[in-house]
């Protein structure tokens, strides 16, 4: 390690709080001289060895900065009667410019305990705070005496309490160490101002330090700071500068520019918009660092490619470069470094940096200046450091660049090529090569030869230097080109962030960070602790609360006027609606001892009203129809149902009447009765074993989600989700419940721009923008009616989970099993013709047959005989692998897993290795004992669990060892995260089915299985194999806990945080105690969907992060994410369902209130198709055509729409074309509006009742300001609050026109901005009205 890279890793001070560094200009900095000299106090024991430690503190803040001085170790001694006291003597020197009152130094007076080194313990035993300014920015009243600085019990830590107030007088936690204090002395030190620009701010250094750049101190004293001297400096000269990267300039540039394109995508969550990152300028900064800081700011100068250069330009080039000139940066111009001093902490450095800027296209052609960005984005690539070769003068100098996060002079973060890049192999960063001169006869000497000359005239005082030091200025190229635009328009803090420095505050703050060791291409960074990226959305979902609704005598009648079918219990009488018992108040054992085991679930759809409190935005839908999943049965698209007004129908809370729900028929023609009832058999004889507990357990804890669609426009009108526990029959034959549902929509607001750390701040981290909005109400009934259910032979429960003989017991880890000879487990073979398997068979038949009874007959024996002789072999194969055999059926849930132990018998009578070969990834052998000591403990089992049982090959397959005739358990574990489309059905609004007015789903009758055949071989030597396991699979639907739809442009990557429910946390828990909150774990069932758990730290909630790949529009990509709090992922605690809907995006810039007209194209399909377009937002949407137009095969229309928001902000729009005929999704888009407000011209106020009444009219009155007769249209923001007399009026040149306004009331007491927009022909507006109501 050199000398500049010890100076600099020993000097790395904490930065001051980010408040103070924004006063802008900064003050002049002022320079301290802390004297330390004695410390007296009762506490102190005598021989105790005691030391000093000075730390800079912000108490308006409450944080340390700078870096902690620590002194030496002093006894301390006591003479009686006197007290005990330490001598330290000791003189500290540091500047600031924080001439503020909260700043101060804390003194810190630690112990150490023990004997050596090894075995000592630092202790604090005691603090004080020395103030460094009064009111404003005078400094401290000096006084040339000693001050008592008195001490306070404890630790500095207590200043970083929340309670701590400044000044400390008012902290009456603080307790004053009785009759201890420290003698020091604080003066201002003007001699120190000489070397500003070698010592930093805020860093605390004794005068006996050395300081890079300063002459030894005279005398004996050995204070360089007392009085400092100056180093003398020597020019360097700095020319014919040349930057070569790899593997070539233009690869360089081109994959970082890519990389910054898809950063910026990535971050706005776009698709690729026409703007591209273009490189602005290159520029080097070139400075001299002495170890502390840089001596003077780092001069700038513009490079350029050597290909720009005309051959005649590029004789300035080393030569050892001039090949590759053209793939090189090259400065013009000559450095000059007037600031260099013959010392080995003296380096330059060298910063390469590249400014960019976006670029759009419209139309093929590039922007104009004024809608470019304007903040140039600089970034840091490469850096390096030169020190002064031994010996030499004029000479050439090659050094290697530097990237990625290693520690720099220029403190910021540098880019690093990814391995996986298109260099391959090549880790090369590049070199910088230049050519060095001097214009002093004296050369730079080495470290050797600077360390002996000290140590020389450290014996005799030196003649000091009798030049006054030039003040600091920003040097720039003699000849090259000064500071660009960019460097005008950039903001100074976006040349890149700022590294985390190490301050290494002990006794105060952890160390934020370890030294760097030797810089080398395998460095690997160190993970800083988890900062979420995006705001975290909570995944609680829609609240299920109590839906029942008590009804009248009236409503009663009214139902059973609709003409609703009966729900007929088992005796086929009806039955009636009961009200619900509260909620919570189950009894289990009541249900399991229910003699009506069997359960029919009947969903019935009755109606759907229009919700009565606030405008609905979009219309009203004419047809509707409902996607939701019970239990695990497959997800269920019911078919299109019409809403039907009816005189006196059902009525919501708030008496807006509702319509019922009629199923249409294929010909458009309507089903009588209304309603849509589902029916769900749940019969134990075709659960699993166990399964009825957890089925009971399922209706009482979880709830139904619907989501409710709009059967014309094919858009999702919102959700509504409904308790299952008032299934529960708790003893009785049949119950029926009515329900009123709320549908709600929810719509998320673009993401905003509180990103990374920002978004942790205090008041940052707040809800993302979510609009919810209850639309309507669905009326339906659940019922429940009793069966008996009959047990079926064979169909004993087995309490083994070993498999042990061939047609053994099939078991399910719950304990019990089914036999092979349940419905569930049947086998079918379609029989065969022997001539069709075997050709040799054929052949044979086939061949001339003799003529004469006994000769075909001797013939036909003879055929029987040959056919015998060749399926002898395979058939006795067969029959002795059957006998070795073992048959394991498995119903497999996703994310569940099963587990089973094969019990594996050694059949020989000496000891053997077998080694396992499974045929299927799903299914593995248990290695590790304690996870299969877990699963064991689930499971009940009591076989033995053996340590180290198995052995790895180098092809990874175990192996286990057998002593003769040794039988052992072989664990097994099968789980898949796949989701069988089989088993899962399609679910959404791509297409629609027909479907029967009754449906009866079953799990007997359920054809979706698709058995899978797993072999399992355990193999002794030459692959001879003893046993053999058969694994047959049936997947089983799962039980879907909450759904999840985003709606995300096509072809981007969707990237999500969802907050996980704290489900076992106790309310009251205080935040950040650990084990409140179980570790989670979570997988999907795509594996190229990246899903993984951040944790910020014990006790703190854990986040779930999604980044998932879109398709292309209208696709909908639908997975599964399956969350555990196990390790070993037995079984999941909740399945959470995601949709993904790919849309073609669209970004529109428009104004609240203002017509903006847009073209979109489609493209026809394979087929002619009779589409039209809806959209979710008709009243801010237009479209044209507005009704059905005939789409040709495979060509192209335009689509015109124009936008007319009506608020102001951010806003997602939906639009569909949907095929009229076939009722399909033929595209859609997302409409990203990004709204500005209009100019308010002028401003009303008025005042109205509240809670009804007839309203109130009102006049305003509008001035052409133009000489000829103008159309004007009007429009507001709140068409429910405000309407016009005449929405469109005409009025002369320079004529006045009153406006006539009716303001509706409100039922609600507040204050509204309504605008009226003013708007010409051509719907643009003109003037802009602001009128505030006031309801009282």
């Amino acid at each position: 390690m050199g000398e500049w890279e010890r100076v600099f890793r020993q000097h790395l001070p904490l930065p001051p709080h980010p408040q103070r560094g924004r006063a802008r200009p900064p003050p002049r900095s002022t320079a301290f001289r802390c004297i330390l000299k004695h410390l007296h106090g009762s506490a102190l024991s005598q021989g105790v060895e005691y030391q000093l430690r000075l730390s800079l503190f912000d108490a308006t803040y409450h944080h340390f900065f700078g870096r902690t001085w620590r002194s030496s170790w002093r006894a301390a001694s006591s003479a009686p009667p006197r007290l005990a006291r330490a001598t330290f003597n000791e003189v500290v020197y540091f500047h600031t410019s924080l001439n503020h009152p909260g700043i101060a130094v804390v003194v810190e007076v630690v112990m150490r305990a023990g004997k050596g080194d090894e075995g000592s313990q630092h202790l604090s035993c005691g603090f004080g705070i020395i103030p460094l300014f009064h009111g404003g920015s005078e400094v401290a009243d000096l006084a040339t005496e000693d001050r008592a600085l008195k001490l306070y019990h404890g630790t500095p830590r207590a200043l970083l309490h929340p309670r701590f107030q400044d000044p400390v007088e008012k902290n009456k936690y603080m307790t004053v160490m009785e009759k201890s204090h420290l003698q020091y002395g604080l003066k201002s030190h003007q001699p120190l101002e000489a070397i500003f620009h070698l010592l930093p701010e805020n860093l605390l250094i004794s005068g006996l330090q050395i300081v890079p750049g300063l002459l030894p101190a005279h005398g004996d004293t050995g204070d360089c700071l007392q009085k400092p001297r100056l180093m003398k400096t020597v020019t360097c000269y700095l020319e014919r500068l040349f930057i070569q990267l790899y593997p070539s300039l233009e690869e360089f540039e081109e994959e970082l520019l890519d990389l910054l394109n898809s950063d910026r995508l990535l971050q706005a969550n776009t698709a690729p918009d026409g703007e591209e990152v273009v490189v602005r300028e290159r520029r080097l900064h070139v400075g001299v660092h002495n170890g502390l800081r840089f001596v003077q700011a780092p001069q700038v100068a513009v490079l350029v490619p050597g290909a720009e250069l005309s051959p005649g330009r590029c004789q300035g080039v080393p030569s050892s470069g001039a090949r590759d000139a053209g793939q090189g940066l090259v400065l013009r111009s000559r450095i000059q470094l007037s600031e260099m001093v013959p010392h080995p902490a003296f380096r330059v450095c060298f910063q390469l940096e590249y400014v960019f800027c976006s670029m759009g296209r419209a139309g093929g052609k590039a922007l104009s200046g004024s809608a470019r960005s304007e903040a140039a984005d600089m970034r840091s690539v490469r850096w390096a450091v030169w020190s002064p070769v031994p010996g030499t003068g004029d000479t050439d100098v090659i050094l290697p660049l530097r990237g990625g996060a290693r520690r720099g002079p220029c403190q910021t973060l540098v880019y690093q090529t990814p391995l996986s890049s298109r260099q391959g192999k090549h880790v090369e960063s590049g070199t910088v090569q230049f050519h060095v001169s001097t214009d002093s006869e004296e050369h730079l000497v080495t470290a050797a030869e600077i360390l002996c000359k000290d140590r020389d005239e450290s014996k005799k005082p030196p003649t000091p230097s009798l030049r006054v030091p030039a003040p600091r200025r920003v040097p720039v190229s003699p000849r090259g080109p000064g500071l660009s635009v960019s460097q005008l328009v950039a903001s100074p803090r976006s040349a890149g962030q700022t590294l985390q420095q190490d301050g290494s505050i002990t006794h105060l703050e952890a160390d934020l960070g370890t030294p760097d060791l030797e810089p080398c291409a395998s460095d690997q960074l160190q993970a800083l602790p988890f900062t979420p990226l995006q705001l975290p959305m909570a995944a609680v979902g829609l609240q299920a609360c109590s839906s029942h609704v008590s009804m009248s005598r009236a409503a009663l009648a009214r139902l059973h006027a609709a003409g609703f079918p009966d729900i007929l219990d088992c005796n086929q009488e009806p039955v009636e609606i009961s009200e619900p018992v509260e909620l919570g108040s189950f009894n289990l054992q009541l249900e399991e001892a229910d003699p009506l085991q069997g359960n029919e679930i009947v969903l019935q759809f009755l109606a759907f009203g229009r919700d009565a409190q606030g405008g609905v935005e979009g219309l009203w839908p004419r047809t509707v129809f409902l996607t939701f999943q019970f239990y695990r049965f497959p997800p269920v698209t019911t078919p299109r149902l019409q809403l039907v007004s009816m005189e006196g129908g059902l009525a919501t809370g708030l008496a807006v009447p509702a319509q019922l729900l009629v199923r249409v028929n294929e010909d458009g023609t309507l089903t009588r009765p209304p309603g849509l009832q589902l029916k769900y058999m749940v019969d134990p004889a075709f659960l699993r074993p166990g399964e009825q507990r957890w089925f009971l357990r399922y209706l009482a804890e979880h709830s139904l989600q619907i989501d409710v669609w709009d059967g014309d426009s094919l858009l999702h009108f919102g959700s509504a989700a409904i308790k299952l526990e008032p299934l529960l029959r708790q003893g009785q034959m049949a119950v029926r419940t009515y329900h009123e549902l709320e549908v709600a929509t929810t719509e998320y607001e673009p993401d905003g721009a509180v990103m990374g750390r920002e978004a942790l701040r205090h008041g940052a981290l707040r809800p993302l923008g979510v609009r919810v909005a209850v639309r309507g109400h669905l009326h339906l009934c659940l019922a429940n009616i009793g069966h008996p259910c009959e047990e079926i032979p064979g169909q004993l429960p087995s309490h083994s989970c070993t498999v042990t003989a061939p047609d053994s017991t099939v078991t399910t880890p719950g304990g019990r099993g089914y036999s092979l000879n349940t419905p569930g487990g049947r086998r079918t073979a379609w029989a065969r013709r022997l001539v069709d398997v075997d050709n040799e068979l054929e052949a044979a038949l086939r061949s001339h047959r003799p003529e004469g009874w006994p000769k075909q007959r001797a013939w036909d024996l003879q055929v029987i005989n040959s056919y015998r002789d060749h399926i002898k072999g395979e058939s006795i194969y067969q029959m002795l692998s059957q006998a070795i055999t073992a048959t394991r059926t498995i119903h497999a849930v996703l994310g569940t897993a099963e587990f089973f132990e094969f019990a594996l018998k050694n059949p020989y009578g000496v000891q053997r290795t077998v080694t396992i070969e499974v045929d299927h990834p799903e299914l593995s052998v248990i290695l590790d004992p304690r996870e299969w000591r877990h699963f064991k403990e689930l499971t009940k089992s009591v076989t033995p669990v053996e340590e180290d049982m198995f052995h790895l090959r180098e092809d990874l397959k175990p192996q286990v060892y057998l002593r003769p005739s040794e039988t052992v358990h072989i664990p097994f574990k099968y789980q898949t995260f796949s989701a069988d489309p089989a088993v899962v059905a399609a679910q959404g609004p791509a297409g629609l089915g027909t479907g029967a007015k009754e449906s009866t789903h079953s799990f007997g009758k359920s054809g979706a299985k698709q058995t899978k055949l797993i072999q399992v071989s355990f193999q002794v030597s030459r692959g001879k194999p003893i046993a053999l396991l058969r694994v047959k699979v049936e997947p089983q639907p799962h039980v879907v806990d909450q759904t999840f739809r985003f709606y995300h442009p096509e072809l981007t990557f969707l990237k999500k945080t969802i907050r996980l429910p704290p489900w076992h946390t106790l309310p009251g828990t205080p935040v950040g105690v650990p084990g409140g909150q179980p570790e989670m774990f979570v997988r999907c069932s795509d594996p190229d969907i990246i899903c993984e758990t951040k944790s910020l730290g014990p006790g703190e909630p854990q986040d779930i992060f999604l980044k998932v790949a879109g398709g292309p529009s209208p696709q909908i990509k639908k997975f599964f994410v399956a969350i555990y709090t196990d390790a070993w992922l037995a079984a999941p605690v909740q399945i959470w369902q995601f949709y993904l809907h790919s849309l073609q995006r669209l970004d529109v810039a428009c104004t609240a209130g203002q017509l903006t007209r847009l073209s979109l194209l489609l493209r026809g399909t394979a087929a002619p198709r009779r589409v039209r377009a809806f959209t979710s937002h008709p009243q801010e949407l237009e479209v044209d055509p507005n009704g059905a137009f005939l789409l040709p095969a495979n060509g192209i229309q335009d689509l015109y729409i124009g936008v007319r928001p009506r608020r102001a902000g951010s806003k997602f729009i939906y639009l569909n074309l949907v095929d009229v005929e076939s009722h399909q999704l033929v595209s859609s888009w997302l409409l990203c509006l990004s709204c500005r407000q209009p100019l308010i011209s002028k401003a009303f106020e008025i005042s109205l009742p509240a809670g009804g009444g007839k309203g109130c009219n009102k006049r305003i009155t509008y001035t052409n300001p133009y000489p000829s007769p103008r159309l004007y249209f009007l429009c507001t923001n709140r068409p429910d609050l405000l309407q016009f007399r005449e929405d469109s009026f005409e009025v002369a040149g320079g004529e006045v026109y009153t406006i006539g306004l009716r303001f509706a009331p409100s039922q609600t007491v507040g204050e509204e901005e309504i605008l009226i927009h003013i708007n010409d022909h051509e719907d643009k507006n003109e003037e802009t009205f602001c009128v505030k109501v006031l309801y009282q």
